[in-house]
């Protein structure tokens, strides 16, 4: 009797581990999709250039 519930415990823990994996697929695809903390990129001027003014010089 102990290799049957042995049997059905391993059954359950790889229907578990199955379900986790999909979950964690679902996680992967809404982060990907709807992003919640990560800031947009800033775009960077570079520190060499200055913006020149028309009519200065």
């Amino acid at each position: 009797m102990s290799t049957l519930a042995d049997l059905a415990l391993e059954r359950e823990k790889r229907i578990h581990n199955i379900h986790e994996r999909r979950l964690e697929d679902v996680r992967k695809a809404f982060e990907r999709a709807l992003p919640l903390n990560t800031p947009a990129p800033k775009n960077k001027k570079k520190a060499g250039k200055s913006s020149k003014k028309p009519g200065k010089k």
